[in-house]
């Protein structure tokens, strides 16, 4: 029987709240303090920086705001004051800064140019960035009139598309007349520029219809070029045309197409230069043009290519590298070659950068007369200029303040005053954009509050963790205490733990911690308190387990599964068989305690397992059940019965028809079904399937049938012991054709690429056709667009291909069955989307909060789901360690990859290394993959206890003192400020002695403890600190030398003159006791019985059973007896009654036997005496071991 238990404690109701950042508050999201405090204006939503419009809708230009009084909106128009009263046509959403641009009878272009909204009240004004307002553009191409374009065989080619220029830029594809995509390979491909290049012509590629589309998604129109023919000429046709304009002369005298060596036509010559921005996607282009087609590579000559960044796309001819850094820079290489040579070209790569965040400016709230910082990084290629500006206007013209000073891209503040609250902007820019973010100053007074709920209540299992929340607020920011009933002491100490956010903490909770808590929350200008209470309960156990079950088949079997629990918690019993379910069956019964199956069969067999779950924890233990076979029955044989014969067709209609038979002998074994089943000789000749099957006493079966199928039944009879063998064939019954009763199942419509719709269905069988001439009607059109079905008939297919659709594009589709007899019913409509397309926007208002040494939480504005071009699958999120933030420590490892389902604006970043720096960026994904990266932020881990020290190890030992060496931990995690060392003696018998401690400075490696006792074991533990506090401890030992007299004294003994003659005393006596036995022995058995006899019982002449070490049975093997009245030491070598510690005493140390049965003793000082004890034992050495 296996048994697990698992208790969950509910010791964690929530999160801790950001610990507090040097003398700034932070803003409580209670939407009940915020609606009292007094807040500066913070700008939550606002339109791209480049907003492109579409001509058709209105206008839209977000601006929203919060602040306390709620603020007031103006807007500024390519640097000047939009008067909004102004113009009609433009109005502003009620307590919102968002502007509607009703253009009904206006031009859009009317409107395009640069906005920049302004969020004000009392206290400050914040200002979006600058909103670039351009209209969309998908013009119309030029006329022209294509020329057919004549090439020989083998020249190279380039078919222009020259599309109009929109905005945004459009894409391009080439298709026939057909809306089919015409087919690219190594020799055709299409550029970046969106121009056809051929390697080579062939003659095949001669057409009259290549057309260039051009697609514009913002306005969701396509425009096409005039088709283009394209006419190839092989040789004998120019030959031929030749001759006849020179007499017959045969100008080119041999008809096959002449190989050339490749040539770059992008780029040309041997070398160019490229410039990309950093975190965009670089593409760089190699086509060439040669005979045979020249193979493509690419190289990087000055490193590797990126993992998991490089693609290689369009058949080699295009190297992709997204999310572009500056490792990035430097030289590639582009080669191509045929059987006939090898070129090369050289793209010399550099990276620039627009500015991203190193730092964001962060909110401050501050008492009055206390000290804080705004602090504005950001980096870039060239590195960005940071211009400071006050509630919209340039610091330098904001009236001065003696209390702050602007150093570079810090702020400091010193000792602020009430009223002096500010919305600040940091502008950071360089020549490929800008940055800009609000950060406000806000001075309040405020008394305490706390706003954890009153009288909440927090229940624990015994022996788990205990959490009791105390979030407050208040400015200056106040001090938590706790108290417990009516106790007027703190508390504070084993077991509780204040943290700093105010949550009391109790490591290991037990009964006497229930009760009522009160936290006080106390600053200079009042105090307030909370209750809450604490209610620890007693942990779910099971006192009787389910045990091992082995059961013959039919029996009833019960599982018992008793439990005790808290009486205040409700208590649920959950029985699972195998991990998974119970079956639905009515045999198994759960009562409270116990489960039992009734009538088991062999499906019964398996793992059981009962679950008691509460509210707060859960125990679980698990039983298997074997069933085995009833023993047999010799007196009765059962058989399986025989066929059923005479089978007739009767009350045939269309679709239905009745069979009769009679049944076959049961051979003692009831029969308890009848299976009929069938054949169709017209699609499945001689192969049998199931129809339908009926009870054991019935002998009709109503049977319906499918249309344009040829009948022919049988039936079998099944008794307990098996089927019978089929029935003899019924005559065939044959139903006629009709139309479909039902359309193809599964119907799906997804896209396989950016620009199709793949429609997928579940075709029909044989049977459901009804008929012969299947066909299905395929029909689709785009959802609240289209009106009309576009409808395509197809035969022996499953699937279709609708090509030149938009980007992920919902679409109606239907499919109905067809055949020559009719159409089926009228098909239900199944919404599918074209193909997805990667994602154009990184998220926005990227920021990264961090809550302690090893976790960080990440926040981000959605993308707008139109940009997602996909099913949005979440967002990812990149992060890796750049380095610690010890100089001299660099590190950098992989990246590391969280994602987040579904459309989240933030996660949590667990398992962060301390005191280090982390750079990160966000991405949306959807089903096609990973849209561009927000740009990178950094942040810094606070310090963390540090790790071990990386070794201790005993350098030095002599007779009173130790000299330990060691290396600083690994992981600092932060500013060592010590080392702790503890040490103790350590006896034979393993007892420890009390514990010295000594505080090591950071710089030191070494140390010697002097006045240490010699000969002696000593333990050390010893462990790293930072100001977080101390390390995990490692720990060491070692032992003193011995004093040299000691052996010298331990081998005088033995020379002594008392112990010379003791030793010749014993000897003298054990001849004399050996001379008299053999005298003994001579008379001839002369001695009385009861002498023999009491030799017999005489315990020291039994041998010693090894098992219980009694005496067993008297040996008769004469060289094993020992002496009559001799004895062993008095020593305790064999005669044990007390315990273990007389032989480890005897041997000086921690006593154990060898595998002969010698004894080993632990220090080497005593081996002689333990030597000459052993040699004078008379137990052998197979007694000895019946005492370990």
């Amino acid at each position: 029987m296996e048994r697990t238990r698992t208790r969950a404690g509910a010791a964690v109701f929530l999160m801790l709240i950001l610990g507090h950042l040097g003398n700034a508050l932070e803003v409580p999201l209670d939407p009940k303090v915020l609606e009292e405090l007094a807040q500066p204006p913070t700008i939550t939503q606002q339109s791209p920086k480049d907003y492109i419009i579409d001509p058709r809708e209105n206008i839209v230009i977000h601006c929203e705001a919060k602040g306390k009084p709620h603020p007031s909106f103006s807007w500024t128009r390519n640097g000047t004051h939009f008067d909004i009263d102004q113009d009609p046509k433009v109005t502003m959403r009620p307590r919102s800064g968002t502007l509607v641009v009703d253009i009904s009878g206006e031009k859009a272009e009317t409107y395009e140019g640069v906005y920049q909204c302004t969020a004000r009240n009392k206290h400050g004004a914040a200002v979006s960035n600058n909103i670039v307002i351009r209209q969309s553009r998908s013009p119309l191409w030029s006329k022209e009139r294509n020329e057919p374009i004549r090439v020989q065989e083998g020249e190279a080619l380039v078919l222009h598309c020259r599309p109009p220029a929109g905005l945004p830029p459009p894409i391009i594809f080439w298709m026939d007349v057909n809306f089919q995509r015409l087919p690219q390979s190594s020799r055709v491909f299409q550029a970046l520029n969106g121009d056809l290049y051929f390697s080579n012509v062939l003659k095949e590629d001669s057409r009259n219809d290549y057309i260039c589309y051009a697609c514009f998604p913002h306005t969701q129109t396509i425009q096409q070029k005039q088709p283009i023919t394209l006419l190839v000429l092989n040789l004998d046709a120019v030959n031929e045309t030749v001759a006849a304009l020179f007499n017959e002369t045969d100008f080119f005298s041999d008809g096959s197409v002449e190989e050339r060596k490749p040539t770059f036509l992008i780029p040309s010559g041997s070398s160019s230069s490229k410039m990309v921005l950093r975190g965009q996607v670089l593409e760089l282009e190699c086509i060439t043009e040669g005979l045979p087609t020249p193979e493509v590579s690419w190289s990087k000559l000055s490193g590797e290519f990126p993992d998991k960044r490089t693609s290689i796309v369009t058949f080699q001819k295009i190297l992709r590298i997204v999310n572009v850094s500056d490792a990035d820079a430097g030289e590639y290489r582009c080669t191509a070659h045929n059987r006939l040579a090898s070129i090369h070209h050289t793209i010399r790569v550099t990276v620039k950068a627009a500015p991203y965040w190193i730092t964001t400016p962060r909110n401050l709230v501050l008492a009055p007369r206390e000290k804080g910082q705004l602090i504005c990084r950001a980096s870039g290629t060239p590195k960005p200029t940071i211009n400071w500006a006050m509630n919209g206007i340039p610091i330098e013209n904001s009236p001065e303040d003696s209390n702050r000073k602007v150093e570079g891209d810090t702020i400091i503040f010193e000792e602020v005053q009430t009223g002096s609250s500010a919305v600040y902007q940091c502008n950071a820019s360089n020549e490929y954009g800008y940055l800009l973010s609000n950060a406000f100053v806000n001075v309040l007074s405020e008394t305490p509050r706390v706003l954890t709920p009153a009288n909440q209540v927090y229940q624990v299992i015994r022996n788990n963790h205990a959490l009791l929340d105390c979030s407050s607020f208040g400015s200056p920011i106040p001090k938590i205490t706790w108290f417990k009933d009516s106790q007027s002491s703190t508390l504070e100490g084993d077991p509780y733990l204040l943290h700093e956010n105010g949550t009391l903490e109790i490591y290991v909770a037990q009964a006497l911690n229930s009760g009522k808590y009160i936290c006080v929350a106390r600053n200079t200008l009042g105090i307030a308190e909370n209750h809450v209470y604490l209610e620890v309960k007693e942990p779910t156990r099971i006192l009787k387990q389910p045990k091992y079950k082995v059961a013959q088949r039919n029996m009833n079997v019960v599982f018992e599964c008793k439990v005790k629990h808290d009486p205040t918690l409700i208590p649920i019993m959950i029985w699972l068989k195998d991990n998974g379910e119970l079956p639905d069956d009515e045999r198994f019964l759960v009562d409270s305690d116990s489960l039992t199956i009734t009538d088991v069969t062999e499906n019964d067999a398996g793992t059981y397992t009962c679950i008691m779950n509460t509210t707060l924890d859960h125990d679980s233990a698990s039983a298997e059940l074997t069933v085995v076979e009833a023993a047999p029955t010799p007196a009765v044989i059962y058989e399986q019965p025989d066929p059923p014969t005479d089978l007739e067709l009767t009350d045939m209609k269309p679709r239905s028809v009745q069979l009769t038979w009679i049944p076959g002998d049961e051979h003692k074994s009831p029969i308890h079904k009848f299976v009929i089943q069938y054949t169709d000789s017209l699609h499945d000749h001689g192969h049998w399937h199931n129809l339908t099957h009926v009870p054991g006493g019935k002998t009709t079966a109503h049977l319906e049938l499918s249309p344009y199928v040829h009948y022919s039944f049988r039936v079998l009879a099944l008794n307990a012991v098996g089927l019978s063998d089929p029935s003899n064939p019924s005559h065939m019954y044959k139903t006629n054709p009709a139309a479909p009763d039902e359309n193809p199942s599964g119907v799906k419509g997804f896209g396989t690429e950016h620009d199709n719709l793949m429609i997928l269905w579940k075709p029909l069988s044989v049977l459901q056709a009804n008929g012969p001439g299947l066909q299905y009607k395929v029909m689709w059109r785009q959802k609240d667009l289209d009106k009309n079905w576009t409808s395509v008939t197809v035969a022996n297919v499953s699937k279709f291909m609708v090509s030149g659709t938009p980007t992920f594009t919902p679409y109606e589709v239907k499919v109905q069955a067809i055949n020559n007899n009719g159409i089926g019913p009228d098909p239900a409509v199944v919404i599918g989307h074209s193909g997805e397309d990667l994602p154009v926007q990184a998220p926005d208002s990227v920021q990264v909060l961090v809550l302690n040494s090893t976790l960080a939480e990440v926040h981000w504005e959605p993308v707008p789901l139109k940009t997602v071009r996909g099913h949005l699958k979440g967002y990812k999120v990149y992060y890796w360690r750049e380095r610690s933030l010890h100089k001299h420590n660099p590190h950098r490892v992989e990246q590391q990859l969280l994602s987040f389902s579904g459309n989240k604006s933030h996660g949590m970043l667990p398992g962060l290394q301390p005191y280090s720096l982390y750079l990160f960026n966000v991405r949306v994904y959807n089903g096609k993959g990973e849209g561009p990266a927000s740009s990178n932020l950094q942040f810094e881990t606070p310090e963390g206890v540090p790790g071990p020290p990386s070794f201790l190890r005993i350098t030095n030992s002599n007779l009173n003192n130790l000299t330990l060496e060691w290396g600083p931990p690994n992981d600092c995690n932060g500013h060592l400020t010590g080392y702790i060392l503890k040490y103790q003696q350590v006896n034979n018998s393993n007892e420890l002695g009390p514990i010295e401690e000594l505080v090591l400075p950071a710089n030191k490696t070494s140390v010697t403890l002097p006045n240490l006792k010699y000969s002696t074991r000593y333990k050390f533990y010893f462990n790293a600190k930072t100001g977080q506090g101390a390390g995990p401890v490692i720990t060491e030992e070692a032992v003193t030398i011995m004093d040299e007299a000691m052996p010298s004294r331990q081998a005088d003994i033995a020379t002594q003159g008392w112990f010379i003659g003791l030793m010749c005393a014993i000897a003298l006596l054990i001849l004399v006791l050996l001379i008299i036995c053999f005298i003994k022995r001579n008379k001839g058995g002369k001695y009385p019985v009861k002498e023999k006899e009491d030799a017999h019982t005489d315990p020291e002449f039994q041998p010693m059973k090894e098992d219980d070490c009694t005496f067993g049975e008297y040996s008769d093997t004469e060289d094993h007896k020992p002496l009559k009245g001799s004895r062993t030491p008095s020593n305790g070598t064999v005669h044990r009654d007390s315990s273990d510690e007389s032989l480890v005493d005897y041997g000086g140390g921690d006593g154990q036997f060898n595998e002969d049965g010698s004894f080993i003793g632990q220090y080497s000082g005593k081996s002689s005496i333990r030597e000459t004890a052993e040699a004078h034992s008379p137990v052998n050495t197979t007694t000895m071991n019946s005492f370990v």
